[in-house]
């Protein structure tokens, strides 16, 4: 598995070798996978935050009716 960058979008994707060769040169270049991995990640803390908040918001509803 191999990690690229998207120079026009700046997306980081996880592919297969094979895909991946095929891929490098224009657009995409290589990135490492701990990129990746703080990409991925900060995705995730957002929608538990996100979610969160939602249960909160209701929570609050219900108390206060």
């Amino acid at each position: 598995m191999k990690c690229l960058k998207s120079g026009k979008t700046k997306e980081i994707i996880r592919i297969t070798d094979v895909k991946a060769e095929s891929m490098v040169g224009f657009e995409w270049k290589y990135v490492s996978k701990s990129e990746w991995k703080s990409s991925t990640r900060q995705k995730v803390e957002e929608t538990i935050l996100e979610t969160q908040t939602i249960a909160e918001k209701q929570l609050k509803r219900k108390k206060s009716k």
